[in-house]
């Protein structure tokens, strides 16, 4: 109960299918701290911290994929940002690719357990994934530096896909060390939106990468 109670606090009133994410989020919380008992999914665990960090911070910027028919989301781990968006848009159909077996087992028994079905969890690194199918959006939060994300979503994006990308406060610094990079591959880089998550618990950049 303690997950609902910090999520009914921290969640924005106008974000869509909220009771809905309320519920299944604590479901996703609770299963994560009965795993990590196990091996590791995540190092935050305290409820609040739980609460903004994964759940908050992954939904905020929803209105960046609500039009997208299909998002990749690269590297998932324990499902972030991919579940918790699929339940606040679920006219929107997510690729969840984590090539950690153990993680991408535990996200496609989350996804079941929670009945959330407007989801594929892919046991594949996300580059391999997107050989095989074309996307609208990539998404990752735990994502490498612009310079190695330009080298690895580069052939993606120059075939129309775009990607943004969470990450921190030094957005504009990375955007300008990857800038010879993003020249070389004909990628335009920017930061699309900039949020800071309560309780100073960070600064928050999404980049989108697209075709210059």
């Amino acid at each position: 109960m303690q997950f609902e109670d910090e999520l009914q606090q921290v969640l924005p009133a106008d974000l869509p299918h909220r009771a809905e994410l309320i519920a299944k989020a604590a479901g996703h919380l609770q299963f994560i701290l009965e795993t990590n008992e196990q091996f590791n999914l995540t190092r935050i665990t305290t409820p609040r911290e739980a609460a903004i960090k994964h759940v908050l911070d992954s939904v905020l910027p929803w209105r960046l994929f609500e039009k997208a028919g299909l998002v990749l989301d690269a590297g998932t781990g324990p499902g972030f940002p991919g579940l918790p968006l699929a339940v606040v848009l679920p006219q929107v159909r997510w690729v969840l690719a984590e090539s950690t077996q153990k993680k991408a087992a535990f996200v496609k028994s989350a996804a079941h357990r929670l009945g959330i079905g407007n989801v594929e969890v892919m046991p594949l690194r996300a580059e391999d994934v997107l050989k095989k199918a074309r996307m609208d959006l990539i998404t990752a939060r735990a994502v490498a530096p612009l310079i190695k994300a330009a080298a690895l979503f580069g052939p993606a994006v120059r075939q129309g896909t775009r990607a943004l990308l969470y990450k921190g406060p030094d957005a504009e610094l990375e955007i300008a060390e990857a800038a010879a990079e993003a020249r070389k591959r004909r990628l335009q880089m920017r930061v699309v939106e900039r949020y800071e998550l309560p309780e100073n618990q960070g600064v928050r950049c999404i980049v989108e990468l697209s075709q210059a």
